[in-house]
């Protein structure tokens, strides 16, 4: 045998060796190894959370998070050799979108799901794409500046919304002697609101540039600029699978470093969306910013 067969087939043997200890990405997902098992990945997506998931003008779902989800499926198709991966859609809601991601029926949710240490008992989260705070829209004639000009008047809050308790703890922390007044749901609030009711509403940021931007006159209603408690929104999976949270962190932390998160999200957020050609209006803030600079899925 001459010296380089001898070399060769060391180095072959080595190799051989190696790929027989390194065990697949698959072998360390339980969401992958279902993936790779049935050719398919299942994406739960929500109907109508405009702009993060809902139902496009064909009924297809659409969406920012369905945007960054599909980058993530392109990196299954790779890192599985699946080329031909078939991609399979299940709508979800606000009850059952954790157990169908416990039982295995979904493989991901693509909606715009909050992040907090109670769901963390159940299911896991990828890194933030989306920083959320409950603020307060009032009239632009108002004459309303800041939040500290609302001493004394009538507020409104959508019942069994977490803003509820916000506004109660601004109150009591600032002694502002507001009359909270809950409305039945969110037309509810904003009628209130635009028909002089209330002089101002509380609810998550992003619900209301939604209802601002689909208003009759979008421009007779500003935000004020204080902000609350930071509200953290990640994709959802299976609670503990770190295989497939490395995947999907990776996907989306390059995604945030080579700008292509930012182009994303401005499609989303500060440009005419379908069905109806509305524009949030919703630049990135400036919480949002820190987390693509600085990518975790850490909660307050």
């Amino acid at each position: 045998m001459t010296g380089f067969a001898r070399v060769w087939g060391v180095l072959s043997g080595l190799a051989a060796a190696a790929a027989f200890a390194a065990p697949s990405i698959a072998a360390d997902s339980p969401t992958l190894a279902r993936i790779k098992s049935s050719g398919a990945i299942t994406i739960g997506h929500r109907e109508a959370s405009i702009p993060f998931s809902y139902l496009g003008p064909d009924q297809k779902p659409i969406g920012f998070s369905l945007d960054l989800c599909a980058a993530i499926v392109e990196r299954v198709k790779t890192e599985l050799n699946l080329p031909n991966l078939a991609v399979k859609y299940t709508p979800v809601n606000s009850s059952n979108r954790i157990p169908l991601i416990q039982s295995g029926t979904i493989d991901i949710e693509c909606g715009g799901t909050a992040n907090d240490r109670k769901r963390q008992e159940q299911v896991s989260f990828s890194v933030a794409t989306f920083v959320s705070q409950p603020r307060w829209l009032v009239k632009a004639d108002s004459g309303l500046k800041t939040a500290g000009d609302l001493k004394g008047k009538t507020i409104v809050v959508t019942q069994g919304s977490n803003a509820v308790g916000f506004a109660q703890g601004v109150n009591a922390k600032e002694q502002l002697g507001f009359n909270i007044v809950q409305a039945k749901d969110h037309a509810e609030s904003f009628l209130m609101l635009n028909t002089g009711r209330a002089a101002a509403f509380m609810e998550d940021d992003i619900l209301l540039a939604g209802l601002k931007a689909a208003a009759a006159k979008p421009d007779a209603l500003i935000f004020l600029p204080e902000g609350y408690a930071k509200i953290y929104y990640g994709l959802m999976f299976t609670k503990g699978d770190t295989g497939f949270k490395a995947l999907v962190d990776d996907v989306l932390s390059k995604q945030m470093a080579s700008g292509q998160f930012e182009k994303t999200y401005a499609k989303w957020f500060t440009r005419a969306i379908p069905p109806k050609g509305e524009n949030l209006a919703f630049p990135l803030t400036d919480e949002l910013q820190q987390r693509i600079a600085h990518p975790s899925d850490a909660v307050d």
